[in-house]
């Protein structure tokens, strides 16, 4: 086995658990809480954390740059691990719904696609929910999320391949929606 180790910036947090029977020392390691990164907060006070490393692997080796997008629940304090899966499904929960209204959420995400925080988005096009998933979580998850894509493909689709995707079950093009 080679041992390959790559750089990279770390913060360290101290931990201190001294040794002890199996039992009693593995009931201390259940209790060493999580560390994310808090990286947005949502119109009903939860969170968007990420963790890094994600825990991808390619070619065996742990990747790098890879992290994990949860919604954190501060009150409940539960995590959830959003899928792309479950935001598309959304989405098309929205246009079977109301057509028009999920066209207008998708032209938002195409510009937070493109770069704009979704917050402004949603003001500039005084976007309202409808039924499904609030706006912003749709939004500020993507963003994190297609920014775990690009790391992770950086010279292939990345982000594209999930925007190209919600663009062809609605029928339009980036062009249509400029």
């Amino acid at each position: 086995m080679t041992n390959k180790p790559f750089e990279y910036k770390v913060n360290l947090v101290f931990l201190n658990i001294p040794n002890d029977r199996p039992d009693l020392f593995r009931e201390e390691l259940y209790d060493v809480p999580y560390l994310l990164y808090e990286v947005e907060t949502l119109a009903d006070g939860k969170k968007i954390v990420i963790n890094k490393p994600g825990g991808k692997r390619n070619f065996g080796r742990l990747s790098r740059d890879d992290f994990m997008v949860f919604i954190y629940d501060t009150i409940e304090e539960t995590l959830w691990l959003i899928s792309h899966s479950e935001l598309y499904d959304d989405l098309m929960y929205k246009k079977k719904y109301d057509f028009n209204s999920a066209l207008r959420i998708v032209k938002g995400l195409f510009a937070v696609y493109c770069g704009a925080e979704p917050d402004d988005v949603i003001n500039e096009l005084s976007l309202k929910n409808t039924v499904g998933l609030p706006i912003d979580v749709i939004y500020k998850v993507y963003k994190w999320i297609w920014g775990q894509e690009d790391c992770n493909y950086p010279n292939k689709k990345g982000r594209w391949m999930s925007m190209e995707a919600i663009l062809d079950a609605f029928n339009v093009t980036p062009e249509d929606l400029e």
